[in-house]
């Protein structure tokens, strides 16, 4: 764009060689230079470039055409200067040149007068905006002297300020400033820009069109605080002198820290987590950024990554004689070259990782979240520090925050304790008083958990002393949260005196154990036993019945008694008792009494032997069943095993009686009973006494010619103490006519005074008839079988035999036999086949008994 260049001169610049040499300067100076009109620079570089030891001298130096425009005609005048106090010829030639020309005759001498300058014209007509060169030789009798002559066309010129300040900013915090650059020049700029550190710039390089602007950023990131300066160095493609801008910035610390600078965490249970909470507080106008690292500083990091760096590098070194052994290997997969290359290929990316791993917080016990993150203006964050202890000790350790602003890492120190299982017993000492040698002693112990972790626990063992006369069940385990274990302690001691144990039970995860002592004294055991009544009375009992009384035997001693129980004057016989006799009604002991060949053991005791635990006891149950009805007393004795016989006894007393039983009614009255029919009729049992009683009906010894048999159901049973039992008997009668039997029922314990009673019954037959009792045939065929039906009734209770013949006095006689079952009809068929025509009558006989029919008789034979 014209508008972006100066105006243009009809003189050209003129600028000194020197001037011209690549130095740096400030922005300023350097536009000035290139706007200053050429006789205001050629004055001013006239002194700066006289020479004493030659004669004459050359001003300017060299001739320089600038802010041209294509074929526009420009000129530059040189001076020939002579020193000499002589008047000196010198000859001027210039090559020819589309461009250039010398305004005086070429190739020829000038005579310069002493102290006088002659000058010289240069015309340059440019064809194109473009750079041009060439060069003027002036030769004298000493000396030869060549001016370059150049033509500079288009070029750049980037504008930049001299100074640029940050001012305040906050430490390890980058903070940004944008230029505005223009290019006042009338060519493209290929622009490189660079600074050193704390600053940078942004783009570094690039090229500007000619009058275009663009935006530079200038970044300002210190790591420590105090004043930073720097510059910005512009270099173009031009070959000319770079350009520098002063920089300079001041880091501070900014308000920003932590809440708290030590986090300490309650006790806490072994491999469980508890966490507390703290804040990064930001009260700075600034977004920080913060990372929780392991390191107090960079350097620290950078050591510890060139450790690891170290360590992996001797691997890298490894040669390739350690790959001889793999030779088989290495045939198939690779020469040693090739395991040598992937090593180093494996360590270059491992170190790679290590150079580029953050260096974060980390630890086995203490977690910090979040790790990293960012803090707006005047905002805080919480931070979440947990604590997961894998051991009952103090743990300590130091995260430190990398935080934008902060030009230290900001120390958070954290403090633990780790809780094991809370583990106690129920009590720390036992004493277990006196105990006798040879005796177990028992006794328990509680284990609680009062943490909230599983407490696994062991005994450890010991031997010292009496140590080993103890045991423990169980004697490992493991007791959850809030839950306890009994402990059974087991105690047998061989020596008497006095002892005094610790025990310990060891719980993991605590580093101190549950200590349980144990104290008392072995002595020598007295035995003694004793019941806990004077007396068993029984009181009135019945014969045969089962009577139990209880009573307790204590062992007030500490030691167990092993004991044996006998009764005095007692048989060896198992007594019979009422539930065994009714079960058989044909013993002969309903009558006769019971026959034992030794006395009766009418008294049983349970348990008759045992074990009576230390200060317990043992109830015993004493049953009597009498079979002799007398009046007892008796004593009951205690055998201690290994220390005597009849330690202790009780006294048991009892009246056995039989009680009254009425039979009712004395006669059974059963009226007609048809023959071999059965009929049940019930006698009465009454009981009118405090004592259940035993009966049983005898049973009937049946002979071939007995009229009568009778027998029971329920021939035996017991009658409750002022109750009725019932005894059914079923009769038979065999024969006809009128009948008394005597039944015979005897009381368990009474075989002297049986009761006897009467059965009364009269036998009859039973009746059998038939329908119809007239059978019509009427008009019937001759000489052809015609059949009709009729039915036999059986009135009574049981079956009869019968046979039928029919006798016919015109045709042939029919016969049939049959057995009517009990009040069942049998239909009976007639066949009749006449030999003649006239009507006929015909009659059933039977040869026994006979029933009056129209014209007929019948029998039933019995």
């Amino acid at each position: 764009m014209a508008s972006a260049f100066p105006e243009k001169s009809s003189t050209p610049r003129l600028l000194s060689r020197e001037r011209l040499k690549s130095f740096s300067l400030l922005p300023s100076r350097f536009l000035k230079e290139k706007f200053l009109n050429v006789k205001k620079k050629v004055s001013n570089g006239l002194p700066s470039v006289l020479q004493k030891q030659s004669l004459f001298q050359v001003s300017p130096p060299e001739l320089v055409f600038e802010n041209f425009a294509t074929q526009e005609v420009s000129e530059m005048v040189l001076s020939l200067v002579n020193k000499d106090k002589f008047p000196r010829p010198v000859k001027v030639s210039m090559e020819r040149s589309p461009h250039f020309e010398l305004m005086c005759p070429n190739d020829v001498f000038h005579i310069v007068p002493p102290a006088t300058s002659s000058p010289l014209r240069i015309r340059f007509t440019p064809d194109e905006m473009k750079n041009y060169c060439h060069e003027l030789v002036c030769l004298t009798a000493r000396e030869r002297i060549v001016v370059p002559i150049r033509a500079i066309g288009a070029r750049a010129i980037l504008h930049f300020p001299d100074q640029l300040d940050f001012s305040e900013c906050p430490v390890k915090y980058s903070t940004q400033k944008t230029l505005l650059v223009h290019n006042i020049g009338n060519l493209a700029a290929d622009y490189q820009l660079s600074t050193q550190s704390p600053f940078s710039v942004v783009p570094a390089r690039g090229t500007l069109g000619a009058g275009d602007t663009m935006q530079v950023t200038v970044e300002f990131h210190p790591l420590t605080i105090g004043d930073h300066s720097g510059s910005l160095a512009v270099c173009c493609n031009t070959g000319e002198k770079s350009i520098q801008t002063n920089l300079h910035g001041e880091a501070v610390d900014a308000n920003i820290g932590l809440s708290t600078y030590s986090v300490k965490i309650g006790k806490t249970f072994i491999n469980t987590s508890n966490y507390t909470t703290m804040f990064i507080e930001n009260r700075s106008n600034i977004t920080a950024h913060f990372q929780w690292k392991t390191f107090p500083t960079e350097e620290d990091e950078n050591e510890e990554k060139r450790r690891q760096c170290c360590l992996l590098q001797p691997l890298k070194e490894v040669p390739p004689d350690n790959f001889i052994e793999e030779e088989d290997t290495e045939q198939e997969e690779g020469s040693s070259e090739d395991h040598t290359a992937l090593l180093s290929y494996m360590v270059q990316e491992e170190m790679e990782k290590v150079q580029e791993d953050p260096m974060l917080f980390s630890d086995d016990i203490f977690s910090i979240e979040p790790m990293e993150g960012e803090i707006k203006p005047n905002c805080s964050a919480e931070i979440k520090v947990s604590f997961k202890p894998l051991e009952a000790l103090g743990y300590l350790s130091v995260a430190y925050c990398s935080i934008s602003g902060r030009e230290s890492r900001l120390p958070l120190r954290l403090r633990g304790q780790g809780q094991g299982p809370l583990v106690e017993l129920s009590c720390r000492a036992l004493n277990l008083g006196n105990i006798f040698v040879n005796t177990t002693y028992v006794c328990e112990v509680t284990l609680m958990n009062h943490g909230a972790i599983d407490a696994p626990f062991t005994y450890i063992h010991t031997t010292a002393n009496v140590g080993y006369c103890f045991k423990f069940a169980p004697e490992e385990g493991i007791i959850a949260p809030g839950g306890i274990q009994t402990i059974q302690i087991s105690f047998n001691a061989t020596v008497a005196g006095r002892f005094e144990e610790e025990f310990q039970f060891s719980v993991a995860g605590s580093p101190t154990s549950a200590i349980l002592t144990i104290k008392g004294r072995v002595s020598e055991p007295e035995p003694t036993l004793h019941f806990n009544v004077n007396e068993l009375d029984f009181g009135d009992i019945s014969f045969g019945f089962p009577s139990t009384k209880t009573c307790r035997l204590t062992n007030p001693s500490p030691v167990p008694l092993s004991f044996k129980l006998c009764m005095s004057d007692d048989g060896t016989q198992p007594a019979v008792g009422s539930f065994d006799q009714i079960r058989n009604d044909s013993d002969p002991s309903w009558t006769e009494g019971i026959h034992f060949y030794v006395e009766p053991r009418e008294f049983t005791m349970n348990p008759r032997q045992g074990t009576v635990p230390p200060q317990g006891h043992q109830d015993i149950e004493v049953t009597l069943c009498s079979n002799t009805v007398m009046e007892f007393y008796r004593t009951m004795l205690v055998d201690l095993e290994g220390f005597g016989s009849g330690v202790a006894s009780l006294s048991i007393t009892a009246r056995c009686l039989v009680p009254e039983l009425r039979v009712y009614p004395h006669m059974l009255l059963y009226d007609e009973c048809r023959l071999k029919v059965p009929y049940e009729r019930k006698f009465l049992v009454v009981n009118d006494t405090h004592l259940p009683g035993c009966y049983g009906l005898v049973p009937q010894k049946r002979m071939e010619d007995t009229p009568v048999f009778y027998s029971s159901p329920q021939p035996c049973g017991i009658v409750q103490p002022h109750s009725i039992a019932e005894i059914p008997v079923v009769l038979e009668v065999q024969t006809l006519g009128e009948h008394r039997s005597s039944v015979v029922i005897g009381v368990f314990g009474d075989e002297r005074n049986p009761r006897s009673v009467v059965l009364q019954s009269t036998g009859r037959l039973a009746d059998i008839y038939p329908v119809p009792r007239l059978i019509e045939f009427g008009r019937i065929p001759a000489l052809q079988p015609n059949s009709q039906t009729f039915t036999l009734f059986n009135e009574g209770l049981v079956p009869r035999d019968f046979r039928i013949e029919t006798v016919s006095i015109w045709g042939a006689v029919f016969q049939g036999n049959g057995l009517p079952r009990v009040g069942v009809d049998t239909p009976q068929p007639v066949t009749s086949v006449p030999d003649v025509v006239p009507e006929f009558p015909s009659q059933l006989l039977s040869p026994r008994r006979e029933w009056l029919l129209p014209d007929q008789q019948w029998s039933a034979q019995q």
